[in-house]
C-alpha cells in the first residue's frame, strides 16, 4: 500500500546553485529507486537565511517534496540523509489520509 509523505530537505548553503540543483535531482532519483514517486514538481524555495546559525552557517537551500511510497521504503533514504555532508536537516512526515486526499495524493482504488 502506497502512503503519502511530505519531505523537507535543507541543503548546505555553501553549495553552488548548480550543485544544489544536481542534489535535488539525485534525491528525486533516490526516491524512485526506493519504490516511491514524487507527486508533481519539488517545491524549490531556493537559498534562504536560517532563523539561527546551524553548524556556524547562516544560509541553506530549502526544498519540499510531496510523494507516495510504500511503508518503510524510505528508511534507507533517511539514513543516507543523516550521514550526508551536504544535507543540513531533513524531515519526513507521513500525511494523514484526510490531508493526503485533500492534496490529491490518495492512491487510486484498485
Amino acid at each position: 500500500m502506497m502512503r503519502a509523505y511530505e519531505l523537507m530537505v535543507i541543503l548546505d548553503g555553501d553549495l553552488e546553485d548548480t550543485a544544489a540543483q544536481a542534489r535535488l535531482k539525485s534525491i528525486t532519483d533516490s526516491i524512485a529507486n526506493a519504490g516511491g514517486q514524487v507527486h508533481g514538481k519539488p517545491d524549490w524555495w531556493g537559498r534562504r537565511q536560517y532563523a539561527y546559525p546551524i553548524n556556524k552557517k547562516e544560509y541553506g537551500y530549502y526544498v519540499v517534496y510531496q510523494l507516495l511510497a510504500p511503508g518503510g521504503a524510505l528508511d534507507d533514504l533517511e539514513r543516507s540523509f543523516r550521514i550526508a555532508d551536504d544535507i543540513v536537516r531533513h524531515k519526513l512526515i507521513r500525511l494523514p489520509d484526510s490531508e493526503a486526499e485533500r492534496r490529491g495524493l490518495s492512491e487510486p482504488a484498485a
